[in-house]
């Protein structure tokens, strides 16, 4: 929920937990997307005044990368501000103030009718850097990066692994599924060829190298 009214989000996400929905609040409004790929929601509710940048941002910013259902909340309702909601890819636009029941009700039928392709493949990000494990593509900065077969699933294990050192052997194991020859050489090149590409784009320093051991993202 990328709302900035605490008592809005709390009521909200109170009446969600008696139908059984779990909602998170967003706690970074300067750069909302590294929260909404950790949570991979199957909703969201957004409001148009927010700090830093407008709901209309967020959501082009989240049309980017998902087709989640997006219902905005807001004071702002003149037809205006609906059309433009509706315009950046919203799906819904309820009115502040509003009956908390009849906002379940409107939840409960969005999720009805986008369930299928609600669920969606999971998003790893890091850096700012997303990982859409669905498309085998990077998206940084507005940039879609195409990452070839192998260069996908090292980045796939490495940001699968955050924060931990990932063997050689088991980037290789991962590769192997390519139906490829896999041995060092190959490995080393295939990481080469993907720093090379995280770089063009801004993203230096992304894959780290421990030597004698393997590789980390951190």
């Amino acid at each position: 929920m990328i709302e900035d009214d605490r008592g809005i989000a709390e009521a909200v996400a109170a009446q969600a937990a008696m139908w059984g929905l779990e909602v998170r609040q967003t706690e970074n409004f300067q750069n909302v997307m590294p929260e909404f790929a950790d949570f991979n929601p199957h909703l969201v509710l957004i409001d148009i005044g927010l700090p830093f940048f407008d709901g209309y941002h967020w959501c082009s910013e989240i049309r980017k990368v998902s087709k989640v259902p997006v219902i905005f909340i807001s004071s702002a309702a003149d037809n205006m501000n609906i059309v433009m909601a509706m315009n950046m890819g919203a799906d819904d636009f309820i009115a502040k103030p509003f009956d908390s029941s009849v906002l379940m009700a409107k939840i409960q039928a969005m999720l009805r009718r986008s369930y299928d392709f609600a669920q969606s493949a999971p998003l790893l990000e890091h850096r700012g850097a997303i990982l859409d494990t669905g498309s085998n593509v990077l998206l940084y900065k507005d940039e879609k990066i195409e990452l070839t077969k192998n260069e996908y699933r090292i980045l796939l294990t490495l940001m699968s692994g955050k924060g931990k050192v990932i063997s050689r052997e088991k980037l290789m194991e991962a590769l192997w599924q390519t139906d490829s020859f896999v041995d060092e050489n190959t490995l080393t090149v295939n990481v080469g060829r993907l720093r090379k590409k995280l770089e063009a784009a801004g993203l230096h320093d992304f894959i780290k190298t421990k030597f004698g051991v393997g590789y980390i993202i951190e």
